[in-house]
């Protein structure tokens, strides 16, 4: 597996495993094709930095984060996803160890990711945990009633390298 910036070629399969993980409204599915798109459009030049997860030849899964606006050195992880056939396979860790490096590379001094509490999300909360981020913060109702917000945060070490 290789991981390298997104490509415009890569919209579709990303696309794909964005629906295909069953579960993001219309309205969020719709947002990350807006950050995507602008990441395409703008390259390492613009705030979304995007990558894919490329597994023989076919993109499995994709990463974007980008520095937080107003603060310093605080960097949000906006979308992380892998094809549902090749979840728990260690996609999505080299894609997040990847982000981090190149985070930490940036002067990166904390990461920040967001995730909804309902029990569908509980893998994901339980990903996150076994990357070394914490639960900071818990918005209750925040998404709808009964749907809370998870702020995970993680203060990476400064030698993370991008794999």
């Amino acid at each position: 597996m290789t991981i390298r910036r997104s490509v415009p070629s890569d919209r579709e399969a990303i696309y794909r495993a964005i629906v295909e993980t069953d579960l993001f409204r219309h309205s969020e599915i719709d947002v990350a094709l807006e950050v995507l798109d602008d990441a395409l459009a703008k390259g390492a030049e613009g705030h979304y930095q995007s990558y894919t997860a490329e597994l023989g030849g076919e993109p499995v899964g994709w990463v974007c984060f980008g520095p937080t606006l107003g603060t310093v050195g605080t960097f949000d992880i906006y979308w992380i996803i892998v094809a549902p056939h090749l979840q728990a396979r260690g996609v999505g860790k080299k894609l997040m160890r990847h982000a981090e490096g190149l985070i930490v590379r940036l002067g990166g001094r904390m990461i920040v990711v967001e995730t909804s509490g309902l029990a569908a999300y509980k893998p994901t909360r339980r990903f996150y945990l076994k990357m070394d981020y914490h639960e900071e913060a818990r918005l209750l109702d925040f998404y709808a009633p009964g749907d809370d917000k998870v702020v995970h945060i993680k203060r990476p070490a400064a030698r993370a390298k991008p794999s």
